[in-house]
């Protein structure tokens, strides 16, 4: 494993906290022996269902794709236990991915209703930015970009397609297909 970082938040890293998550980490080399990078944040949440208090979040870096997990639980011990059961099946769906020899190529055409279903961006307004996050972005082909979303648990991805060098966004519709969103220059 090339680098492992433990963060802890408003959490108490003790020995016995650090070795039962290297211990439990380690176990991912087996199955992703090019991991880059991994990092496990852990910390306590004011949420008020105390089963839910202790948060576990584990990123992996692997190359040209990142894996993250998210689990609660009443105890930081469960929900790092949690945390690697998800993160065990993202690697799976990561590797049966990656033996995957071809691809059917997902349908990125108008009628399949990506430019005028637009609704999702006028849901939900937020009257403050509460956080930023910067990050890099990367040069894929649309559906590569659709498997890291996938990967990552999230509904949308940013990214710069491959194809025509332009910055894109893929997100998952409420009727189980992608949309494509791009700017016009």
């Amino acid at each position: 494993m090339e680098m492992l970082q433990i963060n802890a938040r408003n959490l108490e890293l003790n020995d016995r906290l650090r070795d039962y998550v290297e211990d439990k980490v380690s176990k991912l080399h087996r199955y992703l022996p090019n991991l880059d990078n991994i990092r496990v944040d852990l910390s306590e949440s004011n949420a008020r269902d105390s089963s839910r208090r202790m948060v576990a979040q584990i990123t992996i870096y692997v190359p040209k794709a990142i894996l993250r997990a998210e689990e609660r639980a009443g105890d930081i011990f469960a929900a790092v236990d949690l945390v690697m059961d998800k993160m065990s099946r993202r690697v799976e769906r990561y590797k049966g991915r990656q033996r995957s020899t071809r691809r059917a190529p997902v349908p990125m055409t108008p009628e399949a209703g990506i430019t005028d279903d637009l609704d999702f961006l006028e849901e939900e307004r937020v009257p403050n930015i509460v956080r930023v996050k910067e990050f890099e972005v990367s040069s894929v082909l649309p559906e590569d970009a659709i498997e890291q979303m996938e990967l990552l648990g999230h509904h949308f991805f940013l990214f710069v397609d491959a194809s025509d060098g332009r910055i894109s966004v893929v997100y998952r519709r409420e009727d189980g297909n992608y949309g494509l969103l791009k700017p016009l220059y």
